[in-house]
């Protein structure tokens, strides 16, 4: 039974494709005629914060609320009439997004951006001969004489010369004194009346010569590096102040769904939101800056004033993607004449996900409201598209090899959360399904599954879930 054929009876039927709660079932199904392509989608893209059943889906035709929506169809629908790819909507998500203006940001307020040129050392590193332990310098073979200093210190810009045959007590990151031939370490050295005996050093024994890490001029890191506390101490060692990078990109969450409880357990038919309290900390942990998480509950208006309002650089909504009478997405798109960009993914979950760009060409993905089909839409728009605005690629994916068979879709992309029970080799979860987070929460990486499923044995890439 193809599923079209399981759509269409679905339909009759008044239930969802995937049966149960937020099936996230076919593709949808096209009509050609005289007059082109008309998109037909079927109830698959039925809500997902918990799958409404068409409430006039009973006898022969569409309820009134399907003929409803043929009747406003509008310029901002894909052209295509089926959903892309799962690596082309990757793509087009990260094509589609336009680098924020590069700033220049203090060290102690760049952490988390993104560089927007290379990284050049302002200096040699290290800018002079340095110590690289505690000991002596030492001039010539031993024994030596130690000098009448004291002993050299780190930030000490004169250490007087040494000649052959005599030693300077001297601390790690001391400058080297002119003649000296090579470092003893303190534990391998002995002093008495002002005589100090050890092995002779090989010649340039822990001295770390000027210029060893990097030469003035040296591109250290590429553009499009992200800034974490490592690169911080980089740019501080090679003589920054400040840096010029890509702001992160400032996200507004927008929850959908009267039957969502924000607190509290199940009750009187509506479930708890699980999306929203995980959307903000997901979107910051790949690289955004969450101004604000609002619920706007099934009000067109609201999702109207909210979207046409915001001053984020991505819009980013939970549910209401699909056809049904109270998914209000697609017509606030319509109404504020956004382009569409990706009306629907060939992967599951997350078949109803949607990337739209608003006449200010501000981005708005429009997730799933089934929570791994949130996901799976954060992953595959909102990341290369979070990506894309930070000036950076859209990234490398991992591999690894299968302990174990994936029964893939017969057509789509599947995500299935997997775990490493061996280094290099994944195994998948259970419980992922469209509206579950168990096996999400305990996963390592999702692994990218193709048509046809993959083989125990084989190689599956991997998508990284990020980490705070």
């Amino acid at each position: 039974m193809t599923d079209e054929f399981e759509d269409a009876l679905a339909l009759a039927n008044g239930r969802g494709a995937g049966g149960g709660v937020g099936g996230s079932g076919g593709p949808a199904a096209t009509v050609v005629g005289g007059g082109g392509v008309e998109e037909l989608r079927g109830p698959h893209h039925g809500r997902a914060h918990g799958h409404r059943p068409a409430r006039d889906g009973q006898g022969s035709g569409p309820p009134p609320w399907v003929a409803a929506r043929e009747a406003r169809r509008s310029p901002v629908h894909h052209p295509d009439d089926e959903a892309v790819s799962w690596d082309a909507a990757r793509r087009a998500a990260h094509r589609t997004a336009r680098p924020l203006p590069v700033v220049q940001q203090p060290l102690d307020r760049a952490l988390g951006h993104t560089l927007a040129g290379p990284l050049t050392a302002l200096t040699d590193l290290p800018a002079f001969d340095t110590s690289a332990m505690d000991g002596w310098a030492v001039a010539g073979p031993g024994p030596w004489h130690l000098t009448a200093d004291p002993g050299v210190l780190a930030g000490r810009d004169d250490p007087a010369p040494l000649s052959d045959g005599l030693a300077v007590p001297i601390a790690t990151g001391a400058r080297i004194p002119p003649g000296t031939t090579a470092v003893l370490r303190s534990e391998r050295g002995t002093v008495a009346a002002g005589q100090l005996r050890g092995p002779n050093p090989t010649p340039g024994a822990d001295v770390r010569p000027r210029g060893q890490e990097c030469r003035s001029g040296a591109e250290l890191l590429p553009a499009g590096t992200p800034v974490t506390p490592a690169v911080l101490g980089l740019a501080a060692a090679a003589g920054y102040d400040e840096l010029p990078v890509a702001p992160r990109p400032r996200v507004e969450v927008l929850v959908l769904g009267d039957e969502l409880l924000h607190k509290g357990l199940p009750t009187g038919g509506r479930i708890r939101d699980a999306i929203g309290p995980m959307a903000g900390p997901w979107l910051t942990a790949l690289g955004a800056d969450v101004l604000v998480t609002r619920r706007l509950g099934d009000d067109a208006e609201a999702l109207y004033e909210a979207v046409t309002s915001s001053r984020a650089d991505l819009i980013v909504t939970t549910g209401g993607t699909a056809s049904g009478p109270v998914d209000h997405v697609h017509p606030v798109l319509t109404r504020v004449a956004a382009r569409l960009v990706v009306d629907g993914v060939a992967v599951r979950p997350g078949h109803p996900m949607l990337l739209a760009e608003l006449p200010s060409g501000t981005p708005l993905v429009g997730l799933p409201g089934n929570p791994l089909a949130a996901v799976s839409g954060l992953l595959t728009l909102a990341a290369p598209l979070l990506a894309g605005l930070a000036g950076r690629g859209p990234g490398l994916d991992r591999t690894a090899g299968l302990l174990e068979d994936i029964t893939g879709h017969p057509r789509n992309t599947r995500l299935v959360p997997v775990d490493f029970a061996e280094p290099g080799r994944v195994r998948p979860l259970h419980y992922a399904g469209p509206a579950m987070l168990r096996g999400i929460a305990a996963a390592s990486a999702l692994a990218v599954v193709p048509p046809g499923g993959a083989q125990t044995g084989g190689v599956v890439r991997l998508l990284e879930l990020p980490r705070l």
